[in-house]
């Protein structure tokens, strides 16, 4: 990774204290670092010359370990090691693997907020700025599930403020139209279509239309089949004669005569056939009138309204759902109203109950601050939360923000007009110590904390990381010597050019070389007795 070929560290509990010259290598460690957690960062980790560059990093997970359950709801096997490798290629490509299995950026960083929490040299802007007060006082008191419940009751304001909103647009609307939609109603009401009239009538207007035209060729046909001078009368008298001659015929008319009785059958038929039709045809004179009139009226209506004939109902149902909604409109605006003002109630109530555990949390933080800031050479220094009513919102109706008076009688005001940078420092490892109290199988990391500090105070610095440390895994990029002493393992950062290569390495140091290392940090590049001497003093404690 840029100036690093290949790279294995293995830390240890307690505190790991990394030291170096300017330019070692120390941020690109800490970049690799979280690069392998998904943090968003610098992205050309590439080494120049190379295909790709790849970090690995190991964790041991406890059983109740936060990690655990990340890693069940994101369906990725649970071990007692938790294995993170990602690469980056040159082309820009980024692929990671949790435990080997291929896994998202979103699912690397909801890990490395349970594994490690970095605190660099930018990262007093988090303290500095009052926008993220409100956030780490809520994280100090363990708030999350009121802050949810206030957020969740935000939703449920904002939700039925909408609803309010859009029903009166609604009725407005309706209302501007209400003289239509009353017209149209009894339009339609008083006409009355149905579904599929329109064909029937259409149908029925053809049928009289030609009724007129065939109705003399039906009425022919039925004289020519019918009784007197029509078939079925001749056909009758010819079965007569010839039953009144069968008997001395023999059998030689049976065959004529029995065909003559099954036309005579047919033909009965086809008279009673035609006859239906004929009174089919028959209709009032004045019916094909008022059937066109009908089919006009429905068709006039259908386009008026831009639809078909048989949507016409479904248009009535719709204009008449209108008006009831218009009609019963102050009701629902009375009933969103009253949900309105209890969503609000309920979002006051949540937010009350939040404010009074924030003051409670506000006592208490500040307590801790002055426990914690008098072992860092600040025991005269105010840490005061503040907390003034603001405008309701989704995270409540507080504005916090942390002021400081670093001197007995002297006025408190913002960190960043208070405070010099070697006490931003250490206000803010205070803070952070504050924050991760409970926090458990978590690695800290501290990029430089102790710039703008030397002395008593540097060696202050050292002893609550080392305190800090005692229980969990702390790492610390530093320049200070006193620091360094109180490490519990010691790494030293450096490069050397190989063959026309710049390249960074770590070596974990030995008794002797610590030493020498802290006398470096104390004398520059020239290492005195005098410095190894200081330095031996600052190892023995």
């Amino acid at each position: 990774m840029l100036i690093i070929d290949r790279l294995e560290l293995e830390f240890q509990p307690g505190l790991n204290v990394l030291t170096g010259e300017t330019g070692a290598g120390k941020s690109i460690l800490l970049d690799s670092l979280g690069f392998v957690l998904g943090w968003r960062g610098r992205a050309d980790l590439v080494r120049a010359g190379a295909d790709q560059g790849e970090v690995v990093a190991a964790f041991d997970l406890p059983d109740a370990h936060p990690a655990r359950s990340v890693l069940d709801e994101a369906g990725i096997p649970v071990e007692d090691e938790l294995v993170l490798r990602r690469v980056n290629r040159s082309d820009g490509r980024k692929t990671a693997w949790v435990n080997d299995r291929r896994a998202s950026g979103e699912v690397l960083r909801a890990l490395s907020d349970t594994l490690v929490e970095l605190h660099g040299q930018q990262d007093d802007k988090g303290l500095l700025n009052p926008r993220v007060h409100r956030q780490l006082l809520d994280e100090f008191a363990g708030l999350g599930s009121s802050v949810d419940a206030v957020r969740t009751a935000w939703r449920a304001v904002a939700q039925a403020s909408k609803s309010l909103d859009e029903a009166r647009a609604r009725i407005e609307a309706a209302k501007a139209e209400e003289e239509f939609l009353r017209h149209t109603v009894d339009e339609l009401d008083s006409l009355d279509p149905q579904p599929g009239e329109d064909a029937e009538l259409d149908a029925r207007r053809r049928l009289m239309q030609g009724a007129e035209r065939i109705g003399e060729d039906i009425s022919r046909a039925h004289q020519a089949l019918g009784v007197g001078e029509g078939a079925e009368a001749r056909l009758g008298d010819a079965l007569r004669w010839l039953e009144g001659a069968a008997d001395q015929a023999g059998d030689t008319l049976d065959a004529p005569i029995a065909a003559l009785g099954r036309a005579l059958d047919e033909l009965g038929e086809a008279v009673s056939g035609v006859e239906a039709a004929m009174d089919s045809l028959s209709f009032n004179p004045h019916e094909l009138e008022q059937v066109e009139e009908r089919l006009f009226a429905i068709r006039a209506m259908a386009r008026k309204h831009h639809t078909t004939p048989d949507e016409l109902g479904v248009f009535a149902e719709d204009l008449r759902g209108r008006l009831a909604a218009l009609d019963a409109g102050a009701d629902e605006i009375a009933g969103l109203d009253a949900a309105l003002t209890d969503a609000r109630a309920q979002y006051n109530h949540a937010a009350q109950t939040l404010s009074k555990a924030r003051q409670d949390a506000a006592t208490r933080l500040d307590q801790a601050m002055g426990a914690e800031l008098a072992p860092l050479k600040m025991e005269r220094a105010v840490f005061t939360t503040d907390i003034t009513p603001a405008e309701p919102g989704p995270d409540g109706v507080d504005a916090v923000t942390f002021t400081v008076a670093t001197n007995p009688g002297a006025p408190s005001g913002p960190l960043n007009k208070i405070a010099s940078g070697g006490e931003l420092s250490r206000f803010l490892l205070a803070l952070k110590v504050c924050l991760t109290r409970d926090a458990t199988g978590l690695t800290m990391i501290f990029d430089e904390i102790d710039r703008g500090v030397g002395g008593a105070t540097a060696d202050a610095v050292g002893r609550r990381l080392a305190d800090l440390a005692a229980a969990g895994q702390v790492l610390v990029v530093t320049h200070s010597p006193q620091v360094a002493a109180l490490g519990g393992h010691h790494w030293r950062v450096s490069k050397a050019v190989t063959d026309g290569m710049t390249l960074s390495t770590v070596s974990p140091l030995s008794s002797d070389q610590r030493v020498d290392e802290i006398a470096r940090m104390i004398s520059g590049d020239t290492i005195t007795d005098a410095a190894k001497a200081a330095a031996k003093e600052l190892l023995a404690g």
